[in-house]
């Protein structure tokens, strides 16, 4: 019979091949025109395949991690004018029920395989058998012997000493811990144990593959180097508390779009740290808009959308950036330029905080910023007499992992005690 054929289309300039992160169909399923077919992943996001004929599927590309080339058939599809055309089959049966035998034949043909392969071996079940609950003398009527520390040991557990079977001519505690172990069916777990899952392998595919690709070719290509400051962000913290405070309809403020105004404010002095790193033509640009990437845990692994022309920005244009795109990108509808074109990136693990991190480059860019978490010490402080005072105070790690090729650590070590003055000086944020 005539089947359709829907090939791969070019979805993106480029691509030669897309990778399958998601069937929606499935051999033999029936599809609508237009009913979504598959997702396909590119080097710059994931496309929805849809289907331009209604029919059965009657073949499909490969397994859910395959690679498809542009122009190669994704789907065979029966269409309804093909099934209409053989409703009728030369011997007068309908098509439906041939269709019927044949499936019957298959699952027969496979119960036969799996019955001669159980009768050639014998069931994995047996091989892990436990011992078996009789009497430690193997008789009922004599009696069990152990020492007094494993009764004791038992009455703590809890066990009948006269289920444990014994190696020898008593009890020991080697017999205890293999009934603890196989539990005599009891199902019998010791407090505070916790019992052994099975392996679970994962192929890893869509973004999680396209993660491990960039980190892989970050930290090959790449001479890292991380640099570690301690910031002082009472007072930062203080202006903000005061500005959620009054911030009426605005969006409610977090650290974020603070420390973005002082890494914008400090980058023209370190153009160094906000460029791009071409190491196949051997180009270096310097970028003079600072598109900050945004580094965002979704259910799909870690994205980072770019908040573009983040220079030109306030602190609440940016905190309703930061949640705009943040959103995008953990329920999937970040646009491909969104996800593209950064020139430098922060990321943070927010409440999970951290003493201090080494962040890895988002490649092809030079430099990453990871804030960590505050926490309340006490600090000393110089008064007016010359004496030292004793304060709490609120501090933040900063790190900064910089590309050794283009950055030099003073440059990056600069940077940031430029920055700390900005974020320990927060009135400064603000003025022209």
């Amino acid at each position: 019979m005539a089947r359709y054929s829907f090939r791969l289309p070019d979805i993106g300039e480029g691509i030669a091949e897309a990778e399958i992160v998601a069937w929606h169909v499935g051999v033999g399923d029936r599809i609508e025109e237009d009913a979504q077919l598959a997702d396909m992943m590119t080097d710059k996001a994931t496309v929805e395949m849809e289907s331009p004929v209604s029919g059965v599927i009657v073949e499909l590309a490969g397994e859910v991690g395959d690679m498809v080339p542009i122009g190669s058939t994704l789907a065979v599809i029966e269409t309804d004018a093909d099934a209409e055309a053989s409703d009728t089959p030369a011997d007068g049966s309908s098509s439906e029920s041939t269709d019927e035998v044949a499936v019957l034949e298959e699952v027969a043909e496979t119960f036969e395989d799996s019955v001669e392969d159980s009768a050639e071996a014998p069931p994995a079940v047996a091989e892990a058998s436990p011992p078996a609950a009789t009497p430690a003398g193997g008789k009922e009527d004599r009696a069990v012997l152990a020492s007094p520390a494993v009764r004791a040991r038992a009455r703590d557990l809890g066990v009948d000493l006269s289920q444990v079977q014994a190696e020898g001519d008593r009890i020991r505690h080697a017999d205890l811990d293999a009934y603890l172990r196989y539990g005599a069916g009891q199902g019998y777990q010791a407090p505070g144990a916790s019992r052994a899952r099975a392996d679970e392998p994962i192929k890893v595919i869509g973004m999680r593959r396209k993660i491990a690709e960039n980190m892989a070719a970050a930290k090959r290509a790449i001479p890292h180097f991380t640099y570690v400051e301690e910031m002082d962000v009472t007072a930062l913290e203080a202006m903000r508390a005061d500005l959620n405070a009054n911030r009426g309809n605005r969006p409610k403020l977090t650290m974020l779009p603070f420390l973005i105004v002082a890494i914008c404010r400090t980058i023209p002095e370190f153009p160094m740290i906000n460029a791009r790193y071409d190491d196949e033509a051997g180009v270096v640009t310097r970028h003079g808009a600072v598109h900050l990437g945004m580094a965002t845990q979704t259910d799909a692994g870690l994205m980072v959308p770019v908040i573009r022309d983040a220079q030109d920005k306030n602190v609440w244009q940016l905190a309703s950036e930061i949640s705009r795109l943040a959103e995008a990108a953990r329920t999937g509808k970040a646009k491909v330029d969104e996800l593209t074109g950064g020139t430098l990136t922060v990321t943070s693990l927010g409440p999970l905080g951290g003493i201090a991190t080494t962040p890895v480059i988002n490649r092809p860019e030079v430099a990453i910023i990871g804030p960590n978490k505050i926490v309340e010490r006490p600090v000393f402080a110089k008064n007016p007499q010359g004496g030292d005072d004793i304060r709490r105070a609120k501090l933040m790690n900063l790190s900064i992992s910089c590309d050794h090729r283009v950055v030099d650590g003073w440059d990056a070590a600069s940077f940031v005690q430029a920055l700390k003055r900005l974020v320990e000086t927060p009135v400064l944020l603000f003025a022209d």
